[in-house]
């Protein structure tokens, strides 16, 4: 199938070459298969099969692009998308700079991401998951729903520069699995990433929905006074808020627009906590790397935060052109964030319940419809939904209503950063719309905040 895809793509530049046209060409092939629950049945079992066909033309400072959804068997299709964008060049008005075509001074093709017994994993393993996941947790009051996503992902890139390509293959599934009181209207949850089969563990998500659900079940809910906490941020939570950072933090375009809390003038100065290290690593293959950009760039390690010190804004090829900067081998679908990890020997929810404290500490693993308030200064929002609790000081568990908060990331990762786990969770942050793009980012599996606020607290959940 490989040689196939790429010998299409050849096909294409022929025939853009023949028509004097400077064309790129994005293949981007995806089969995804899915299975749903809700109310303790399976809502929705699918797959689909999916090819995009994305075909970029060039004069000068003008540039075209024309996506089609097609097949490898419709290569008349594919040409005559080549004319479709070569005509629209015509109704284009030109940037005000000069877009970098790609030179591929070599072929390149990474599978090492491709597991196919994974990719391929029958309805009868994702049920079979499920019932492992929950086994003995579902009742007449507790509903069972959630997503099991699996599938395989093939990029391969072409144009009319050279006739060398790019191709990368990987698979990948995230799993969430959810029990919920459609009464009392609580919800507990567990996230599971893989990139190969071997990475599929239902015990480790059954143990934790477990505990949780014996919480839940059993503690009286309490409304939480407005205040300051102490607060443990689950690695979900670290995760989004780590998403979030990548949009408004260190993008150099972000920057250059006004939209990031980083200034250029802070490479090099502390921005936030020592504890705070942060790397771009497309090394580790549990965040579905690229190891070369979409230009040809390799990719290696690239640093973000040393001890709270930031180093670098990141620079995809077409925000480098627009401003006047270096490309840092960017040009993805998705960094391959990691987040170091600490010191503190808490590594497991049952761990942390278990620890002596001198306050109550607020857990939170999720944060819900998080948003961006104001973001020249790192100003971000969000609500606790999802398995939240109470550690109170005198060693007993609370079962809080949902509450807000409302902090900047030099609250959350600057000198309020008291802790971190020694060990780090992989969490799948995939979106569920448009091509398949998976996902993951390595974090502390806890981390400790003190002297948060709480803006907003529920007296209901």
């Amino acid at each position: 199938m490989k040689d196939k895809i790429l010998q299409i793509l050849n096909d294409l530049r022929n025939y853009a070459l023949e028509k004097d046209v400077e064309a790129t060409f994005f293949y981007h092939e995806e089969d995804s298969y899915l299975m749903r629950f809700a109310n303790s049945a399976i809502s929705l079992n699918t797959n689909e099969h999916l090819v995009r066909l994305e075909i970029t033309t060039y004069d000068g400072k003008k540039r075209a692009t024309y996506e089609v959804i097609t097949d490898l068997s419709k290569v008349d299709e594919m040409k005559a998308g080549v004319d479709i964008a070569a005509e629209m060049m015509t109704h284009t008005q030109p940037l005000t700079y000069q877009p970098t075509i790609p030179l591929y001074t070599e072929s390149f093709a990474d599978e090492t991401g491709y597991d196919e017994e994974l990719a391929l994993l029958s309805n009868e393993d994702r049920l079979a998951y499920f019932n492992k996941a929950v086994d003995g947790l579902e009742a007449d009051e507790i509903q069972l729903s959630g997503i099991f996503s699996c599938g395989a992902n093939t990029i391969a890139l072409a144009n009319t520069l050279s006739e060398n390509t790019l191709y990368f293959k990987t698979s990948d599934a995230q799993i969430n699995v959810v029990l919920s009181h459609p009464v009392l209207k609580w919800e507990v949850i567990a996230n599971q990433s893989a990139q190969r089969k071997s990475d599929l563990n239902p015990t480790s998500i059954r143990k934790e929905l477990a505990f949780l659900l014996d919480c839940y079940l059993n503690i009286t809910p309490q409304q939480l006074p407005l205040g300051e906490y102490d607060i443990v941020f689950g690695s979900d939570t670290t995760a989004d808020l780590l998403s979030m950072l990548n949009w408004i933090g260190f993008s150099g375009g972000t920057m250059k627009r006004g939209f990031s809390f980083i200034k250029e003038e802070q490479i090099g100065q502390k921005v936030l906590s020592e504890k705070f290290n942060l790397t771009d690593d497309p090394g580790n293959m549990a965040t579905f790397p690229f190891k070369q950009d979409l230009m040809g760039m390799p990719r290696k390690a690239f640093p973000l935060f040393e001890k709270g010190v930031f180093k670098a804004f990141t620079w995809l090829q077409d925000e480098a052109d627009e401003f006047d900067a270096e490309p840092t081998g960017h040009t993805v679908m998705h960094k391959s964030l990691v987040m170091g990890s600490g010191e503190k020997n808490i590594n497991s929810l049952e761990e942390l319940v278990k620890i002596p404290r001198e306050k109550d500490i607020l857990y939170i693993p999720y944060l819900h419809y998080m948003n961006i308030v104001n973001p020249s200064i790192g100003l971000i929002t969000g609500t606790s939904r999802f398995g939240a609790l109470l550690l109170k000081k005198d060693g007993t568990i609370g079962v809080p209503y949902n509450v807000r908060v409302t902090q900047s990331y030099d609250d959350i990762f600057g000198d309020n950063l008291e802790w971190l786990s020694e060990q780090t969770a992989v969490v799948n942050t995939s979106m569920s719309y448009g091509a398949r793009n998976p996902t993951a980012i390595i974090t502390p599996k806890f981390l400790c905040v003190k002297d948060l606020e709480i803006s907003h607290s529920n007296s209901t959940f």
